[in-house]
């Protein structure tokens, strides 16, 4: 006689916290977000030097014990704008992903649960801007309204908010039909209050995971955009408008002014990637 397999039980969510606290590759990237983090809060008081005071008689002056990552062309301190410069970019980068997982789940939520014309219609407009290149749209919207902080937030999180959409919308599919929301549906509750206080407590699992590799890719972003010009502007320390400004040095043996920045980029981001990777898997329990 066969049997049924048992269906998929998830880990109690104190399992998934304990679990999560003992995953090396969670920890790892906890504490390179934590050590930014912490750079981005309390930078400007633990530096030396100061990030912003120009110095032309020592420009360019490589790594010593005075200034650890050495100068760059206006001779100022790379270390000082190294620490520094993680605020601007821990400061966009989360806001825009938030705002494309607020923006993407609304729309996942409707797409999903309403389905039919409503689904064919919103559906297809996501699928067209998903393919166009994040970057070109993010290039293109700043070129027409003018870079500053605010635009780099709200241009990248728009960008962002089709992706977090498909994914809601595919949660919301296999919820929809449950009887928990069939029983909303007869008690005759408003389609927006079964949207959001009966579908979406049931779907943040991989909103979650979404917005944590969001994030990841919302750094990237921040930092090509100041490195084109469009994000972040001077005087800010920010990396990408750094790496900009001194990434033409590399040829002439300045290497430090631009390794130390690429490297801050990388790890941070690689930070990230660890801490969604490490969620991803404690959540699919």
């Amino acid at each position: 006689m066969s049997t049924l397999p048992s269906p998929t039980v998830k880990a109690p969510r104190f399992e998934r916290s304990t679990a999560l606290l003992r995953s090396p590759t969670f920890l790892i990237g906890a504490l390179i977000l934590l050590f930014w983090v912490a750079c981005a809060l309390v930078g400007h008081a633990v530096v030396p030097q100061d990030p912003y005071a120009s110095d032309p008689l020592n420009s360019l002056t490589p790594p010593d014990a005075t200034h650890w990552f050495g100068t760059d062309q206006l001779g100022r301190d790379v270390f000082a704008r190294v620490i520094v410069g993680a605020r601007d970019i821990l400061t966009i980068a989360p806001l825009a992903t938030l705002l494309g997982t607020l923006a993407g789940t609304a729309i996942g939520l409707v797409v999903g649960y309403f389905d039919g014309w409503v689904d064919n219609v919103i559906g297809r407009v996501i699928d067209a801007l998903l393919a166009l290149p994040l970057v070109i749209v993010a290039l293109l919207a700043l070129a027409a309204v003018g870079a500053s902080n605010a635009t780099v937030i709200v241009v990248i999180g728009l960008t962002f908010a089709p992706i977090t959409a498909r994914t809601v919308r595919s949660a919301v599919f296999a919820e929809r039909n449950l009887d928990y929301v069939l029983a909303a549906q007869l008690r005759g509750e408003h389609a927006f209050y079964i949207m959001f206080a009966e579908i979406l407590p049931n779907v943040l699992q991989p909103i979650i995971v979404e917005a944590t590799v969001r994030l990841g890719y919302a750094i990237f972003a921040v930092a090509t955009l100041s490195f084109l010009g469009f994000g972040i502007q001077p005087p800010s320390a920010d990396w990408g408008l750094a790496l900009s400004e001194s990434y033409t040095l590399m040829a002439g043996g300045a290497w430090w002014t631009v390794v130390f920045d690429a490297a801050a980029i990388a790890s941070l981001v690689v930070g990230v990637n660890l801490v969604a990777d490490a969620v991803e898997g404690v959540l699919d329990r």
